[in-house]
């Protein structure tokens, strides 16, 4: 290839690059022709197509894409004391186009998800913040929901990926009635290729944007299989920010008939909820750890265990850099981004706490 054409191949790449970046900046626009126009069509074809396939094809496709790069790294290395002039400025530009054409593709395909509004407002989910006293009230209703439904849960089955696929789907179904942000056509959950690897990270699961696949770590325990399937399949349907997704996922799984999703959707909403107690009020967390079942502390110590035998001392470490990755994606707050499910879930369970509050018995004084 010329000099010209790389050149002219760059200015249109280029072009298109900044033509998707400023789109990102009307979120409404974004929503109307993008996240709910051109999107679920596109999401629905890739996973037709990767659903062909028994195996995850994304893990496939970025270990290609990472062989490529690396192999024209060390072509350039070796020929670079015989580059031409002209060379060295066109593989450069190679490179660069490259990268863009990545850039444009992954925007195309999932990545301007991340500039459509809030799915809170979209569920009419208010912002409402918290004090420390109504985070405590919103503790106490999930502890005790958490240790109604363990009571009541029958026993855990020892999940497959194609019971999981079919059962979150039949929960996203039931949703849909209710609000067609659930739609979810063709769906298509997969085990991750290496779940080993993946348990090493600290990774429940990723979406694969190329593929369109939903990839869950199979090691996990069992217990929080079912809402994990449910949050990344909310990625799937274009939902990009982590707090979104598990809201998303904690109204379809704690919403199906299937006592076990339930289980698995209080379960995980109490860990962030407990969280924050703790950081905000430690007394109060000790109580409600103390109300907490023994099978359910059992279940919060057979899933520290499991990380702790994966990737132990390296787990901070991973934290710290998926927290950069959260930054480098517009989720400026980080990991602490997965706090703002804390204050859905306040807004969307306050009334019923005010209702209960209204109930207590008066002590006499």
């Amino acid at each position: 290839m010329t000099k010209r054409a790389v050149i002219i191949k760059s200015t249109v790449l280029l072009g298109l690059t900044v033509l998707i970046y400023v789109f990102g900046f009307f979120p409404p626009s974004v929503q109307k022709y993008y996240s709910t126009g051109f999107y679920p069509y596109i999401s629905s074809a890739l996973r037709f197509v990767s659903g062909i396939f028994p195996f995850a094809i994304g893990d496939i496709i970025y270990a290609i894409l990472i062989g490529f790069v690396l192999y024209k790294i060390i072509c350039f290395y070796k020929k670079r004391k015989a580059l031409k002039k002209q060379d060295r400025i066109i593989i450069p530009l190679q490179v660069f186009n490259f990268f863009l054409l990545l850039y444009i593709i992954f925007k195309i395909v999932w990545g301007l998800n991340y500039s459509r509004p809030s799915v809170s407002e979209e569920l009419g989910i208010g912002y409402e913040k918290y004090t420390v006293k109504e985070l405590v009230q919103l503790g106490n209703y999930f502890v005790d929901k958490t240790n109604a439904l363990k009571l009541k849960q029958p026993k855990v089955p020892t999940y497959k990926i194609i019971d999981l696929e079919k059962t979150s789907a039949e929960a996203y179904n039931l949703m849909e009635k209710k609000n067609p942000l659930f739609r979810y056509s063709h769906p298509c959950l997969k085990a991750v290729l290496s779940p080993w690897v993946i348990s090493k990270v600290g990774i429940e699961g990723y979406y694969a944007p190329l593929s369109g696949e939903a990839n869950m770590n199979t090691n996990l325990p069992d217990f929080v299989k079912p809402y994990v399937s449910c949050h990344e399949i909310a990625h799937q349907l274009g939902i990009a920010y982590e707090d979104e997704a598990n809201l998303l996922g904690y109204l379809t799984a704690s919403n199906s008939p299937d006592l076990n999703y339930q289980y698995s959707a209080n379960y995980e909403m109490l860990r962030y909820i407990l969280f924050e107690i703790r950081m905000k009020s430690p007394d109060d967390y000790k109580i409600l750890y103390d109300k907490l079942l023994p099978q359910v502390i059992t279940d919060f110590k057979s899933e520290k265990e499991f990380w702790r035998k994966y990737n132990g001392q390296m787990f901070g470490y991973m934290d710290a850099a998926f927290d950069r990755f959260l930054k480098l994606n517009n989720q400026k707050k980080g990991i602490d981004s997965y706090q703002d499910i804390v204050i859905w879930l306040w807004n969307i369970h306050k009334s019923q706490l005010a209702v209960n509050n209204m109930q207590l018995p008066v002590k006499d004084n």
